[in-house]
């Protein structure tokens, strides 16, 4: 098994991260370029890597008590991960994405995922500038 985690500050309330983060409508806005989910019925959802231009079932759960939201693929679990988010004061929140690949198959290296990590969080971020920024104008 291999493990990823990244973290992130975030100018918000944890709550305004956690909503724009859990918004199944919107997961398309920060999530990597190449992913789309599609949702079957929560908390089944179906994702589509354009890399491989396959569909994967998988599970997407949303935790608000604990503002995480969980996931992982269904049927041969291959694939796991989390996103935590926690108030660190000052209006600000710490948001924390873990990946875990339990087939060395499916995991496409320490490179590509601390990229994707990277570039998820900061697309995470600007979305939740854009609401917080909507929301106070």
């Amino acid at each position: 098994m291999t493990e990823y985690e990244r973290s992130r500050t975030m100018p918000a309330q944890p709550e305004h991260v956690f909503d724009q983060a859990a918004n199944v409508g919107q997961l398309d806005t920060w999530l990597p370029g190449e992913l789309h989910v599609e949702p079957a019925g929560l908390p089944a959802v179906t994702v589509h890597e354009d890399r491989t231009d396959e569909d994967t079932s998988a599970l997407l759960r949303s935790r608000p008590e604990q503002m995480r939201i969980e996931w992982g693929t269904r049927d041969q679990g291959s694939y796991a991960g989390w996103l935590q988010v926690a108030g660190i004061g000052s209006g600000a929140s710490e948001v924390t994405v873990h990946l875990s690949f339990f087939d060395e198959g499916h995991d496409p290296g320490e490179q590509a995922v601390g990229e994707a990590l990277d570039s998820s969080l900061r697309r995470l971020e600007e979305q939740v500038r854009l609401r917080v920024d909507n929301t106070a104008g």
